[in-house]
């Protein structure tokens, strides 16, 4: 064990995790997200732990095509799609489907070789706001895509949810109702469930009055995967998830201070009674953010410590005045099972996809078997 960060990630988490989605979408094809470097977990290894996934999203064509360099055969879909020519020639030579979100896109395929083919996604902006067209426009853009040779025929239909973290928003189901008015009968495949839209609106992905269509119903869990809540409220253990990362260092120092002493850039933080204080080698170099306040929690040897002083790009410092015996080499841990990263996120003012993606490349990621079920947790 080296005395720098590590992030540790239990492979029996994530196939926990994709196993409760499966099953809280039963019947339901996923299409895994792993965009962001697998939300920080690692690309092609955490591509290779989701053999039970129907197809894998990525944001970007060149993410597809590591994973294609790397061996992965699945289905990959590229949820930004192309943005030129090239892009769209690497999307046919390595086989991934793309989303057509953009006019421009209809230029780029009309332009490409009618010996190549493709599998296109149609995303339509039902309130996000940000990528896919207007949902009158989807039957225009479904008509413009069968008559392109390059475009093969069946063509999903999605779009993304913009409040589904929210169990009291009603934006959800007007969400739902205007894609399934543009949509009306659709003899085909859609896609409309993230990980929140999975655990909290089966509406999302069910037949009814609201969405009718004939095909599959694609789910697209991204954070949850990784053991992360995705709705505002709830924990990961309230919804049955596993955290897959522990975030994890050493102890490089150990010693005891007297009261009144500063610790850290600027002084700011002085001991109100004579402290013993703990050096641990992890700093915002690794993704530990620098924002974060004197009181953060920590783990030493599993009990909780407080965070004291400013974070150091290398380092941070703890106050084991309450710890009977720390010791230099012994296990911190910023964030896993015993303190969720949910609290460090809203510690540091935000949510945790940003914390997981923040990983530094620095960091080591150690990919570890074994079962990480806690013995009251219901098994999926």
């Amino acid at each position: 064990m080296t005395d720098t960060a590590v992030a540790v990630i239990h492979t029996a988490a994530i196939r926990h995790n994709l196993a409760r989605l499966k099953t809280a979408a039963a019947g339901c094809p996923v299409l895994a997200v792993i965009k962001a470097n697998a939300y920080g977990h690692g690309l092609a290894q955490i591509a290779k732990l989701l053999g039970d996934a129907d197809a894998l999203g990525v944001a970007r064509v060149a993410e597809g095509v590591r994973l294609r360099d790397a061996g992965v055969a699945q289905r990959i879909v590229v949820l930004e799609g192309c943005s030129s020519a090239a892009e769209l020639q690497a999307a046919i030579r390595h086989r991934l489907d793309i989303v057509i979100h953009d006019q421009a896109h209809f230029g780029l395929l009309a332009a490409a070789s009618e010996e190549a083919a493709v599998t296109a996604w149609l995303k339509i902006d039902t309130g996000m706001g940000r990528l896919g067209f207007a949902p009158e426009e989807a039957r225009d853009c479904l008509q413009r895509l069968a008559g392109l040779p390059v475009v093969r025929d069946e063509v999903a239909v999605m779009t993304h949810l913009a409040c589904s973290d929210d169990p009291d928003s009603p934006v959800t189901m007007e969400q739902l109702r205007r894609f399934g008015a543009a949509i009306g009968q659709y003899a085909g495949d859609v896609s409309v469930a993230n990980s929140a839209g999975v655990l909290l609106w089966p509406q999302t992905f069910e037949r009814s009055l609201d969405l009718d269509y004939s095909g599959n119903n694609w789910v697209r869990p991204g954070l949850a995967l990784f053991g992360a809540s995705p709705i505002r409220g709830k924990s990961a253990r309230d919804l049955g998830l596993l955290p897959a990362m522990s975030f994890e260092t050493r102890l490089i120092a150990v010693k005891t201070i007297k009261r009144g002493t500063s610790v850290g850039y600027g002084g700011k933080w002085r001991a109100a009674r004579d402290t013993v204080i703990g050096v641990a080698a992890v700093g915002y170099g690794d993704g530990y953010p620098r924002h974060l306040k004197s009181g953060t929690p920590v783990l030493v040897n599993g009990r909780r410590v407080a965070l004291i002083g400013r974070v150091s790009m290398d380092m941070i410092s703890l106050d084991l005045t309450d710890v009977p015996v720390a010791a230099v080499g012994d296990p911190v841990v910023l964030w896993g099972r015993h303190l969720p990263i949910e609290e460090i996120a809203a510690r540091a003012g935000t949510i945790p996809y940003e914390l997981m993606c923040g990983i530094a490349e620095r960091v080591e990621h150690r990919y570890v078997e074994g079962s990480e079920q806690p013995a009251d947790m219901p098994v999926s």
